[in-house]
């Protein structure tokens, strides 16, 4: 079985008040989560909902996550290859932003079976039009 996540992560003000959402499509079943923190950014976000809806799961799980963040997607696929041989480094020898939530999605992947897709935001799609709003949500409700 193969378990479809939709994740989504949001700030006002940027940084400032921030939201992370998560829709879990499992058999005929919808679960959604959500939460934030009063002062973080955007990608924080996005990168906490990955973390999240991955720790759901208890054992390893064949998943296919959908994020409309270019930043995780590219940042787990490809640029944490080089930032760990670089010693957490970018190619500008600068410290990596969000290194320790880098560190704990690639541990919670690791226990996984993951395919990554990106899907355009506010596209219309369904699941991740809903996981913005779960996101906002927490915005709204803790300002």
């Amino acid at each position: 079985m193969v378990i479809t996540i939709y994740t989504d992560g949001a700030c006002s003000n940027n940084p400032g008040v921030g939201g992370w959402g998560v829709v879990i499509l499992k058999n005929n079943e919808t679960i959604c989560l959500n939460g934030g923190r009063k002062d973080t950014t955007n990608n924080q976000m996005e990168l906490i909902a990955n973390i999240n809806a991955l720790k759901y799961f208890k054992s390893s799980t064949k998943i296919v996550i959908y994020t409309d963040s270019k930043y995780v997607k590219d940042g787990i696929e490809t640029w944490i290859i080089t930032w760990k041989k670089n010693g957490w480094k970018t190619s500008f020898k600068k410290q990596v932003k969000n290194k320790d939530l880098w560190i704990e999605l690639d541990k919670q992947i690791s226990r996984h079976t993951i395919s990554w897709k990106w899907v355009k935001g506010h596209s219309g799609n369904k699941y991740n039009e809903h996981a913005d709003y779960l996101a906002r949500k927490y915005i709204e409700n803790n300002k």
